[in-house]
């Protein structure tokens, strides 16, 4: 049972998840959209409609990644100066983030959505395949650098006693 001098802790590891979650996912969805819609023309967030439509998607998506990214550096700025910014939890929540932007846009967007594919091409179960794997890839790896963090903490914690 936690006690009443843990439980600011608790809350600080919490908010160390959440900026580096909102991190990951605002920057990974900054570079698919400066990468695979602007600089690669691949497609655009929407494009069921008008190249003109196309565009206006892009741009609420560009802005809602940067809106997470800012918002989680704030954050970040504020965990820094109360002294409870824990880099390897955030680290790894910034690649769960990226991971789970990245395996949502594949799954969801992609497939179930039909938003966009990846790339308007013959095979594109190639580019599905690759995405998704590294999408998984990305997530695990977040998780590992939480759970080890986590491991971590809980030895200090244990030290400490």
């Amino acid at each position: 049972m936690p006690t009443q001098a843990s439980a600011p802790s608790s809350r600080r590891l919490d908010r160390n998840l959440l900026s580096g979650w909102l991190f990951g996912l605002g920057f990974v969805a900054f570079i698919d959209e400066t990468v695979f819609h602007q600089l690669l023309h691949w497609h655009h967030f929407y494009d069921k409609a008008t190249t003109n439509i196309g565009l206006v998607s892009d741009g609420l998506f560009h802005a809602f990644s940067w809106f997470a990214t800012i918002i989680s550096l704030f954050q970040l700025a504020e965990l820094r100066r109360g002294g409870a910014w824990n880099k390897p939890r955030w680290l790894g929540a910034s690649w769960m983030g990226a991971g789970v932007f990245q395996l949502y846009d594949g799954l969801i967007q992609h497939k179930l959505m039909r938003l966009h594919q990846i790339r308007y091409v013959a095979n594109v179960a190639v580019y599905d395949i690759i995405w998704n794997a590294l999408a998984a890839c990305i997530l695990l790896a977040g998780i590992a650098m939480i759970r080890r963090a986590s491991g971590a903490t809980h030895e200090a914690d244990g030290a400490r006693r």
